[in-house]
């Protein structure tokens, strides 16, 4: 079946849940920081941690901490409900060694997929390219501006507090799933 659209949509922070890092920073670094606390996307700007310590824990952590995520409420029944229609590419920053954790957290979750394109770094244009992507969902405000300016297409920002800088026409603001699929539907007509 040839799909009637194709989008392109990040993972963490925009199907998992902004704040899913937390408890493992917290306990890691006895902190108690919540997701309020983050007011920028550098997470080490909100401890008192050196960023060499931070990306040292992160890198022996990281796939434990992305084996069971929490899916953002209504992201699995909304993304369920546009695959028969549009093309799901999952574009990700994750590492090449996420792979495997990554794939079997879509099929635990049960979230449908066309491709899940682990790029390794946060940008995601070339990707977005190559899937010819007509709309892209995203957490990182850089990211956003970066893919609407280079592709030309719409993205849905999702509300962070880390992500509250202003942001040009073609960037949307959505604060949960359910705005993202009233977004869609007026636009998409899905």
């Amino acid at each position: 079946m040839v799909k009637k659209y194709s989008f392109g949509i990040d993972i963490d922070g925009t199907v998992t849940t902004p704040d899913f890092l937390l408890p493992y920073i917290n306990k890691a670094f006895r902190t108690n920081i919540i997701l309020d606390d983050l007011k920028t996307y550098d997470l080490t700007e909100s401890l008192t941690v050196a960023k060499e310590e931070f990306f040292k824990w992160y890198k022996k952590e990281e796939l434990n901490i992305y084996k069971n995520p929490p899916v953002q409420l209504n992201a699995q029944r909304i993304l369920s409900y546009w695959y028969p229609n549009v093309a799901l590419n999952y574009i990700t920053a994750r590492e090449e060694n996420s792979r495997e954790v990554t794939n079997q957290w879509f099929k635990t979750k049960q979230l449908p997929y066309d491709t899940i394109d682990i790029v390794g770094s946060t940008d995601k244009v070339l990707a977005g390219r190559r899937h010819g992507v007509e709309l892209f969902m995203e957490d990182k405000h850089d990211n956003a501006i970066h893919i609407h300016e280079e592709l030309d297409v719409p993205v849905l920002l999702f509300d962070a507090p880390y992500n509250r800088d202003p942001i040009p026409k073609g960037v949307i603001r959505v604060n949960t799933w359910l705005d993202a699929e009233h977004w869609v539907k007026k636009e998409f007509g899905i």
